[in-house]
Parts: structure tokens; C-alpha cells; sequence
């Protein structure tokens, strides 16, 4: 007889995640920060690497964290959980969820891939199987076509192979909407914190077919919230900004849980600094978004958004530069601007747009600009400030 996974711990929160059934702990151990050595093979990992994840691995369970999450396009993640999970710590398979995410394109690369997986894991099962990246509405129509990789991945669910089928997406909402819609998927990895907050309606519907929700890298693409600015740091005291954003997450029991890519000691101990996140915000909390919410006063016209600008003849990704420029207007974050505008992939799924140059701003559609807000020099600031010749 299997030991049930605990999800009792003082130090930590559980959460059910939706209509998997699975209590998961509010804080995920992500597994995207053991990327290094792309060059060698997936098999090769570095004996730092493996050292790492296995002290890592350790903390995280002794403070209750019972979900490890990874890829296979996370590099040797897979790989190197599978060795430190199974031979060098012996950690019994019943103590924790384990979430692992692929792009397969059809059935039989669904299948495939999901046996690479299952041996890189060292497991015979996948708890959690998430189609990796649904981000723009062509790739949803192939992930979830009849007889297509999703239906193959439902397939194995019930053989026993894979727990539940989910999706990861860093889609735009209506797309986001679309997938949860499909009715062929049981939780759902999203974008969505106190920096970005417009999946807030994905949530919500995610919340009403009774869908997972689990937060993606609430504290690098959430506003390198590990790099704070010393304005951001005093805003947020006596919590730190990635302790306050994880309860500002946490603040509707809609999501269950964020990914964490705890690399040191240091970061388990800040992590301990969440739990108990109450539903609805504490006073304290409240305070401090209070005196968030008020920096926006710092520049009102950056507070345009620019959402109905998507898909701007321009080819730019008008919303999210504007979210970097209001970063650095309002909460002196210039460096998350700096980090994210220069990875802009221009026709790229991941993170698709091209740099605000005065050659991409002449094509702009000035149509949809609301009276008042000239697009066109918010976008110009935002260039000039982040952009990094290559």
C-alpha cells in the first residue's frame, strides 16, 4: 500500500489543486534553474549541478513542499532529478507530486516523448503532465486537435501512466481562455502577480471549470523580484518583495500554488516568511499594496496598459513594454526592463515582439490609441532606456 503524500507541515500551506484532487503545497520547487551545459549531452551533469539540486531537494521536503516541477526543455532537469531523487537521496516516490511538462506535435510524439521522460525521471509515473507552451492559438489548435498529442497524453492518463493533463502558456488571455475552455485539461501553469495582473480573468474562469492554477516564476518574469530596487525593498517592509507578492498570489484560494526556483539555503529561509497566506489579505498585506498601488500616481499616463494594441502592425509588444517602462517609472525596477526587453524574440512564440526602433513606431496603427497617451513616446522611452546594442 502506497503512503499518502503529507500535506500537513507547520511551515507550510496546502491547497487543493482543483479538480486533480491533489493538496498541493502553496510553494512548487521549480526546476528551470538547472539549465547550464547546453552543450553536452542531456545525460551529463555537472557534479555541482547534482549537489545543488540534491541539498536543495532536501530542504524543500524537510519544509513541507511536497510538488517538484520541471521540463523537458528545462536542460538537465530532468535528468538531474532523476538521479538525485532516486539514487543519490532514495527519496520514496509517495513523498511527493511530481509535474513534468513537453511539446509534443502529435500522438506519436506524445508518446515518445513521454517515455524519454519517465526514463530521465527514473519513474514509472508522471503525476502531473502539462503540454508545454500553448501560446499563441495556432499552437493550441495542434496541441488539442482529434487524435492530436493531447488526446494521445489522455490516452496514457489512463493507462496509468500520467495522473492529470494540464497546460503551461504564456499565451495572450483570449487564447489562455480558449484552452481552459476546451474542457480537455485539469490545471493550468500561468503568468499572473502583482506586476502582471490581467490573467486575473484566466484565473477566475480556471477557478469555475475547477482547474489547478499555477503561477510561472512569480519572482524572475514576476519583476526580478529578487533584484529589488531599495524604493521597492521600503515599499514592501517588513516583508521582502518576493514574500509579499507570493501572499498577494495567495490572497484568492483560486491559485494553489507558485513555482519557486530555490537554489540556496537563503532562499527556503525567505520562502518560510509566506506561510500562513490568508485569504483575504491581512491588514499588514493590505497596507503595503496600498502603498503599491499609490506609486502608480508616480506616472498616471504609464498607467495605459495597452492591451487592445496586441497584434500591432508594428510587430511590438506594446503591453509588455509598457509594463516594463511603468516598472521603472513607478518602482525604479529599470533593471527587470533592461533583462526582459532584450529578449524579445521578434516572430518567436516564447516571447514574441520586436524592439520599439524608430522604424517598428512609423508602422504603428495610432486607431486604438485612447485620446490622450501618445503611444508612440512611451514606447520610444522604453527603447531608449532598456535596449542594449548586440
Amino acid at each position: 500500500m502506497t503512503t499518502p503524500i503529507r500535506n500537513q507541515h507547520p511551515l507550510m500551506d496546502y491547497r487543493r489543486f482543483g479538480k486533480t484532487g491533489r493538496m498541493l503545497s502553496v510553494i512548487t520547487l521549480g526546476g528551470m534553474r538547472y539549465l547550464h551545459g547546453w552543450d553536452a549531452p542531456r545525460d551529463q551533469i555537472p557534479t555541482d549541478m547534482r549537489e545543488q539540486c540534491a541539498r536543495m531537494v532536501t530542504l524543500a521536503l524537510d519544509t513541507g513542499i511536497n510538488h517538484i516541477e520541471t521540463a523537458h526543455g528545462y536542460g538537465k532537469s530532468e535528468v538531474c532529478y532523476g538521479l538525485v531523487l532516486n539514487d543519490d537521496l532514495k527519496i520514496p516516490r509517495s513523498r511527493y507530486h511530481l509535474m513534468t511538462k513537453g511539446a509534443p506535435q502529435s500522438a506519436s510524439d506524445a508518446r515518445q516523448l513521454v517515455e524519454e521522460q519517465l526514463k530521465a525521471l527514473k519513474t514509472d509515473r508522471i503525476d502531473l503532465y502539462g503540454w508545454h507552451g500553448i501560446n499563441n492559438a495556432d499552437i493550441c489548435r495542434v496541441a488539442i486537435a482529434k487524435g492530436g498529442p493531447v488526446e494521445e497524453l489522455h490516452k496514457m492518463a489512463r493507462e496509468g501512466i500520467i495522473g492529470d493533463v494540464g497546460f503551461s502558456t504564456h499565451a495572450p488571455l483570449d487564447v489562455i481562455i480558449d484552452a481552459i475552455g476546451s474542457g480537455l485539461f485539469s490545471f493550468v501553469n500561468l503568468h499572473y502577480y502583482y506586476f502582471l495582473q490581467r490573467n486575473a480573468a484566466a484565473v477566475a474562469f480556471a477557478a469555475a471549470r475547477d482547474l489547478g492554477v499555477f503561477i510561472i516564476s512569480p519572482n524572475d518574469k514576476g519583476g526580478q523580484l529578487f533584484n529589488p530596487s531599495p524604493a521597492l525593498r521600503q515599499l514592501t517592509a517588513p516583508l521582502t518583495p518576493i514574500q509579499w507578492n507570493a501572499r498577494w498570489c495567495l490572497r484568492t484560494p483560486h491559485v494553489q500554488t507558485l513555482s519557486f526556483g530555490l537554489t540556496e539555503p537563503a532562499h527556503v529561509d525567505e520562502m518560510l516568511g509566506i506561510c500562513p497566506a490568508t485569504t483575504p489579505l491581512s491588514a499588514r498585506d493590505l497596507a503595503i499594496t496600498a502603498r503599491m498601488d499609490a506609486r502608480t500616481a508616480l506616472d498616471p499616463i504609464g498607467a495605459y496598459e495597452g492591451w487592445e494594441l496586441l497584434g500591432d502592425p508594428s510587430g511590438i509588444n506594446i503591453p509588455e513594454v509598457l509594463r516594463y517602462r511603468r516598472m521603472w517609472q513607478c518602482w525604479d525596477q529599470e533593471a527587470f526592463g533592461r533583462y526582459r526587453y532584450n529578449m524579445f524574440e521578434a516572430k518567436g512564440h516564447w516571447f514574441p515582439g520586436t524592439y520599439a526602433t524608430d522604424d517598428a513606431i512609423a508602422k504603428l496603427d495610432r486607431t486604438k490609441w485612447p485620446a490622450g497617451v501618445d503611444v508612440a513616446a512611451l514606447l520610444r522611452e522604453a527603447h531608449q532606456r532598456f535596449h542594449r546594442a548586440k
